[in-house]
């Protein structure tokens, strides 16, 4: 967990005084890159860290190397367990983290550290729903990532199913729905941990690029799927009061084009078929106008004729 990271790096730090972003990453066993990520998070978050450039150059602590954290002002402090709090219901050993770096900071601080790890929670479950747990692979495809170990599954839903063998590269949870992207013999994919069965950790090592950054590697996956799910566009005249509520549950589908005359506003409403974006604008009967395609108001009038021949008297 990346609670875990930042506190280890702060404490690696503390013990060498100066270090590189890759002496950090194979202390940690994650890439370059992560370690750069998690260096540059630690000095965002007010924690005295800093790069120095040049030859010889790296990150290090102001004030040079430390056993413990009584170099820290009291706002540093704060601003550290602001940073990792609401990560401390992640895992036992999040937790256990955190104790350890509140016992190692001077007892003047440890009140307002307290008070600061404790200010905020992260709670991803809707209301009327359970907090989903990560499905139970996700842990044994976390080791195999930060092991660099290479992982071989079977892929696919139904009787319709590889035997597949690759290089994890990186984990992401995406409302509650966990994905592996990885390096195959075709480069890198992505794929559905709960489409992945029979996962065995191989002892034979994986590559990873030098320059992967999972964060980017998601985007562009994100891209394109977007790109795919917007193939289609509907243009919508909607009440300016409606606005709001249909923003927030089109997302980036939905696009504004202005407003006119009438004091209504013209939207753009994207999805990969005119039944799609139907069936997403059925629900609200005659507050919207959908004015074009034609393809799509005809499957709003079929729905509409369906609704009638099942429930009209």
């Amino acid at each position: 967990m990346r609670a875990d990271r930042l506190v280890a790096t702060l404490l690696f730090m503390q013990t060498r005084g100066r270090v590189t972003a890759a002496e950090v990453a194979a202390e940690l066993e994650v890439s370059v890159a992560t370690a750069r990520r998690d260096l540059e998070a630690l000095s965002t978050a007010g924690i005295p860290v800093y790069p120095q450039a040049g030859r010889g150059g790296g990150w290090a602590l102001v004030g040079g190397a430390r056993t413990d954290l009584s170099g820290l002002t009291a706002p540093e402090a704060q601003s550290l367990f602001l940073l990792l709090g609401p990560m401390a219901t992640a895992s036992p050993a999040t937790r256990s983290a955190l104790r350890k770096l509140l016992r190692a900071l001077p007892q003047s601080f440890r009140t307002d550290a307290e008070a600061a790890a404790g200010a905020m929670i992260v709670d991803p479950a809707r209301w009327g729903e359970r907090d989903e747990q990560a499905p139970a692979p996700v842990e044994e495809l976390q080791r195999a990532v930060v092991r660099r170990r290479r992982v071989r599954f079977e892929y696919g839903r139904g009787e319709t199913r590889t035997r597949r063998t690759v290089d994890p590269w990186g984990l992401i949870d995406k409302d509650a729905i966990w994905y592996l992207i990885a390096g195959t013999d075709r480069g890198q994919r992505t794929f559905r941990v709960d489409r992945m069965t029979d996962i065995e950790i191989t002892g034979e090592p994986a590559h990873r690029p030098a320059d992967f950054d999972l964060n980017t590697a998601w985007s562009e996956v994100v891209e394109e799927v977007e790109r795919h799910r917007s193939t289609l566009s509907a243009t919508v005249l909607v009440p300016d009061h409606l606005l709001p509520v249909l923003r927030h549950q089109q997302g980036r589908h939905c696009v504004l084009e202005g407003p006119i005359p009438d004091g209504r506003t013209r939207v753009r409403i994207t999805a990969p078929s005119p039944l799609m974006i139907a069936q997403q604008l059925a629900g609200w009967g005659t507050a919207l106008e959908v004015t074009e395609p034609d393809s799509v108001r005809a499957e709003l009038a079929r729905l509409g004729t369906e609704l009638v021949a099942r429930y009209g008297t």
